[in-house]
């Protein structure tokens, strides 16, 4: 029976994962490493003075194109989506994709202009939504229905989209921000298209790792459309059988818990804008006489993702040791939400010391503040993420697995664009009442996850 509650056997974690799950590992890493290299800069980017290498936009803008870009991200993998389903096969989007990412940060290497910034950000948009809800996909795949090392498998490669993300920040960042040279005008000039190169170099050798390997250690998996497969599993006839009612319930569950998830992503993904900016002026950002570069704390979020994955792992695999078994998925991810509310909670204490207004601050904060705030909103994207990938490959009825995985990545989408034009305000509302309504928000819709969850988990079963 197919169920919301992750009841892994104790010997689940000694049972081989198939070599392909790694190819996917590395391909996935590098495509991270792509875009949250560029994320770390793009704001930075965007305000920096043209003569210092950036365009001279205003905060309020920068932040609006950055919600708006990296909303669009997660919503092109809709259509993304329903073309790889009924067209193009999960291994040819993929291709397309990555081809598609790496020509977008191309462009913003090539041309320090406004076109070239609209042209490679749509580049980028476009070729995410081939990539993304494929790779994903292609990992449930890899095993029969309801093999149970699928959440295992998710976990794993969940790790490698945090190296990708770890280790990019640290190489972009200090491309952009320490690569830098005096002009004959003594103005500083960063070098944020340097950055933007090793984005698009990372996203090549993704490929490459890909289109090698992927003939051997996937064999012809992906490479059909789902609805040929279906055809060929059903004599040559394409199914158009309507979903049963239980399809429909489960699906309709998909689509509760993606309302829900908009609104954690509007405050987690604030790490590349409003988070970014905050601690760029606000932050003490010096340890031992050296400034770390801002782009650096984008490192924070997966390096705490690495060390604190087997923690939650083990957490997981020693409650469903108990007689009531583990915790529910809906459960888990309402306690998410309110992580990350208690992440903001901390940060407003720091606004309390610094004030709002980056010309008279009162007193620079502390470095362990946003240490602080991004540790719980990675514990809360432990409790929420990796078992939301797992529970649509669960429960989502098989001829719109993708679709269905485009839903999930489009909750993200919104909230991007949503937390955007939010964040957008931050120079009339100030950062005392954006973060407190944003922690507020993320509390109580936490909670009313958690009142929700035993109806959610029989409507999944």
């Amino acid at each position: 029976m197919t169920t919301l509650q992750n009841d892994l056997p104790h010997h689940a974690h000694k049972e081989k994962h198939p070599p392909g799950l790694y190819i996917l590992f590395f391909t996935e890493m590098w495509e991270r490493f792509s875009y949250y290299g560029m994320r770390a800069m793009l704001v930075l980017y965007l305000t920096a003075a043209f003569i210092s290498g950036g365009l001279g936009f205003s905060e309020s803008s920068a932040i609006s194109v950055y919600g708006f870009f990296t909303g669009a991200c997660y919503f092109t993998p809709l259509l993304g989506g329903y073309l790889t389903d009924r067209y193009l096969g999960r291994r040819k989007a993929i291709t397309i994709g990555g081809i598609a990412i790496a020509l977008g940060n191309f462009a913003l290497f090539a041309s320090q202009s406004v076109p070239a910034l609209y042209s490679g950000l749509a580049l980028i948009i476009i070729g995410n939504g081939f990539f993304k809800p494929n790779i994903s996909t292609l990992v449930g795949d890899l095993y029969p229905k309801n093999d149970r090392r699928i959440d295992s498998a998710y976990t794993i490669f969940y790790m490698g989209i945090n190296v990708g993300s770890l280790i990019s920040p640290l190489i972009c960042g200090y491309l952009a921000e320490n690569y830098f040279k005096t002009n004959m005008m003594d103005t500083i000039v960063y070098g944020y298209k340097y950055g933007f190169l090793a984005s698009s170099i990372g996203m090549v050798i993704g490929q490459i790792i890909f289109n090698t390997l992927a003939p051997r250690y996937l064999g012809d998996l992906g490479t059909k459309p789902v609805s040929d497969m279906a055809a060929i599993n059903k004599g040559g006839k394409k199914s158009t059988a309507p979903l049963t009612p239980k399809e429909k319930q489960r699906t309709t569950v998909i689509l509760i818990i993606t309302c829900f998830v908009i609104f954690f992503w509007a405050g987690f993904e604030q790490a590349g804008s409003l988070l970014t900016l905050y601690t760029n002026q606000f932050i003490d950002k010096t340890i031992f006489g050296w400034e770390v570069p801002t782009a650096w704390f984008q490192s924070i979020n997966p390096l705490f993702v690495i060390l604190l994955a087997p923690v939650v792992s083990m957490l997981w695999m020693k409650l469903s040791q108990r007689k009531r078994g583990d915790l529910n998925i809906p459960t888990k991810m309402g306690l998410g939400m309110i992580l990350l509310g208690v992440g903001y909670t901390v940060l407003i204490l720091a606004v309390l010391r610094t004030g709002s207004d980056s010309e008279h601050i009162v007193q620079k904060a502390n470095i362990l503040f946003i240490i602080a705030t991004y540790f719980f909103h990675t514990v809360g994207e432990l409790f929420l993420s990796p078992v939301g990938l797992s529970l649509v490959n669960k429960i989502a009825p098989v001829k719109l697995t993708s679709l269905l995985m485009g839903v999930w990545l489009a909750s993200t989408g919104i909230a991007n664009i949503v937390g955007g034009q939010f964040a957008s305000k931050i120079n009339t509302l100030g950062y005392f009442n954006v973060f407190s309504t944003i922690g507020g928000l993320s509390i109580v819709l936490g909670i009313i996850l958690l009142l929700l969850s035993k109806t959610l988990t029989r409507m999944a079963e």
